[in-house]
């Protein structure tokens, strides 16, 4: 469950931003703050597998990078999506050419992983939240129900299960994903 911090005054973005950081991480949200759940296993292990899978097909050709738990802060919000993927073009960069620490816009793809007695509807808001700033593709995943719900910009969320195949960010060409490989990812046994 996310749980949202009592304040005594209404914080700003601003002052939210200056507060130390949290484990897990605490977000700012529509004037609250909430903290994050801890990730459990599926939850963690869906993370940086996925994060790494998008990274083995989008840094050699620097087309895309995944980052797992990376704090973002735009319109009026600061939030730590699952993972966030930037087209590599788009990767705010330092004067050193190296990722800059505070990132500022949108990521171009969200991902977020369901935990275990967390709520649906913030985690979904973030999504929509996302897609309404410029995020061009939004994955809401739910181990438990083994479904990925997708979305798009100006278009409802589509429900995946199984073998369907999954839309991921066009500059990544012919990368096919299926609910069943993200869910493959899960697995410790042999060739399963």
């Amino acid at each position: 469950m996310i749980t949202s911090i009592k304040s005594p005054t209404q914080l700003s973005l601003e002052e939210f931003l200056q507060l130390p950081e949290t484990k897990p991480a605490s977000e700012y949200i529509n004037g609250k703050i909430y903290q994050k759940p801890m990730g459990q296993g599926k939850h963690s292990t869906l993370q940086i597998e996925l994060a790494s899978a998008i990274n083995q097909v989008g840094k050699p050709q620097k087309l895309a990078y995944a980052f797992p738990e990376l704090r973002v802060t735009f319109g009026q919000r600061s939030i730590v999506p699952d993972i966030s993927v930037f087209e590599w073009s788009r990767i705010p960069l330092d004067a050193n050419g190296e990722v800059e620490n505070k990132i500022k816009i949108a990521p171009d793809w969200v991902i977020e992983i369901l935990s275990p007695e967390q709520g649906s509807g913030l985690v979904l808001d973030k999504i929509i939240f996302c897609l309404e700033n410029g995020t061009k593709l939004g994955w809401f995943i739910e181990p438990e129900e083994r479904l990925i719900m997708v979305f798009t910009p100006n278009q409802l969320p589509a429900m995946r299960r199984g073998e369907d195949s999954l839309p991921v960010l066009s500059v990544l060409g012919d990368w096919q994903l299926s609910v069943a490989d993200v869910f493959g990812l899960l697995s410790f046994r042999g060739n399963q």
